[in-house]
């Protein structure tokens, strides 16, 4: 009978020990196996970084660079005399397929339709909350250009160019979209000048 309360005794406050181990540390997972694979290695971009001069992780690409694939098929400079080049020039290579419209829609209402309206109407989200003016209408048939010519009448090559560079207000959107891109909006956009 000892002997019995020994095994018990010893049981109870090996149980208790357990029980009061388990509850030390509450943020422990417990054991783990292969711990490399849970914690990442790497920086995240927006997270400060020591090891390089500025602090920061995602570094601006060096000067003349691009993404793999990422290919200029034009030279035309962002000046009047570059614009009124492209109007001439730059050619959609591009066939008017329904894929290729869709696609430029897409890229359109993403990039395009906060401020030009997914109509082309120049009524976009930011312009009806008023935090810009004066974006103009793609099909209005007295709407002009800032550049000169009407909205309904420019070439593919001035669309192309803008979306490229950007003008006035609007942002260069060359480095966001591949020119395969830029000329699937240009197809949307020429749809939407002969929209009304």
């Amino acid at each position: 009978m000892n002997r019995n309360k020994v095994v018990l005794t010893s049981f109870c406050i090996l149980a208790t020990a357990v029980v009061f181990s388990a509850c030390r540390d509450n943020r422990s997972t417990g054991l783990e196996y292969a711990r490399n694979m849970y914690d990442p290695i790497a920086y995240n971009p927006d997270q400060a970084n020591k090891n390089f001069a500025n602090g920061q992780t995602a570094q601006t690409p060096p000067k003349h660079t691009a993404p793999v694939g990422f290919v200029e098929e034009d030279v035309y400079p962002n000046t009047k005399e570059g614009y009124e080049e492209a109007s001439v020039k730059l050619i959609n290579s591009l066939p008017l397929t329904e894929q290729n419209l869709l696609q430029g829609q897409h890229l359109f209402n993403a990039f395009c339709a906060p401020c030009h309206g997914k109509e082309g109407d120049g009524q976009g989200h930011l312009v009806k909350l008023e935090k810009i003016n004066g974006v103009p209408s793609f099909h209005d048939p007295e709407k002009t250009s800032s550049r000169g010519g009407l909205m309904k009448d420019l070439s593919a090559g001035k669309i192309y160019h803008t979306i490229k560079y950007g003008v006035n207000m609007m942002g260069a959107y060359g480095s966001q979209l591949s020119p395969e891109e830029r000329w699937k909006v240009v197809l949307y956009v020429q749809q939407l000048q002969k929209a009304k």
